[in-house]
């Protein structure tokens, strides 16, 4: 049965890398920022399954605290770049 949690966090770490390439071709800063949600949406994703596969109750709150750090950085980069107006051009 944890084969199936590791498979799957196996999957969501190539949606992870597929999201790299996002970052580093994005046209626009928006793009980039949404690839970036997805790392802390898939990082929280892939410890939780990895805590159930493996057993390791402990990856459960390193996940909570990778998900309170992405938002904080969510946060940082609208602050730094501002809210992306009528198309998602950056201002």
């Amino acid at each position: 049965m944890s084969a199936i949690w590791i498979a799957a966090a196996l999957f969501l770490l190539l949606t992870v890398a597929a999201g790299m390439v996002r970052v580093l071709m994005g046209p626009r800063p928006g793009d980039r920022m949404l690839a970036a949600q997805l790392f802390g949406t898939a990082g929280v994703a892939i410890l939780l399954l990895l805590a159930w596969g493996l057993e390791m109750p402990a990856l459960v709150d390193v996940a909570l605290v990778f998900a309170l750090l992405s938002a904080v950085a969510t946060v940082a980069f609208v602050r730094q770049r501002g809210l992306p107006r009528g198309g998602g051009e950056a201002p």
